[in-house]
């Protein structure tokens, strides 16, 4: 999950919430995928229903369900995430790169294998999970991945 707004307050009696944008644009945010807000420490997803840019960093957002002052008051201070696998856009294409588990050399990535939900890397014949808790570093300019891969995987 990576967060993209933050809820700041309620606007008006319909549910429309105040946000401030964290590094991404209107433009970025999706009508189409589910955006995320924690609830008792589990994401609930609901869907932008309209999304209108209020200066640079701000904007009024509808969400699906929200659709009152009282239920607009309950989100308020908290974050709206994006699910990483719907980033695809910015995702980079590690083809070519050099795959190291800490410091040991694992081999050259081949390609990427789009499994729904658990993307994995193709490196010797093998395929290793690409999950963002996995990854130490990433070098564009080098073509260097660093991962911690779990013991056994390889």
């Amino acid at each position: 999950m990576i967060p993209v707004a933050k809820i700041l307050k309620s606007n008006g009696t319909q549910g429309d919430l105040l946000i401030g944008l964290l590094d991404v644009s209107v433009e970025e945010i999706s009508t189409n995928e589910p955006v995320f807000v924690i609830f008792d420490g589990l994401p609930v997803p609901f869907f932008v229903e309209s999304i209108t840019r209020r200066g640079n960093t701000r904007a009024i957002v509808h969400l699906t369900d929200i659709d009152s002052l009282q239920d607009a008051e309950e989100v308020v201070g908290r974050e709206i995430l994006l699910d990483a696998e719907f980033e695809e856009e910015d995702e980079e294409d590690f083809t070519g790169w050099t795959l190291y588990d800490k410091d040991r050399l694992v081999g050259t990535i081949s390609g990427i294998e789009e499994i729904p939900g658990n993307p994995c890397l193709e490196v010797a014949g093998a395929l290793v999970p690409l999950h963002e808790d996995f990854i130490l570093e990433a070098d564009p300019a080098q073509k260097r991945l660093v991962m911690d891969l779990p013991e056994g995987l390889l």
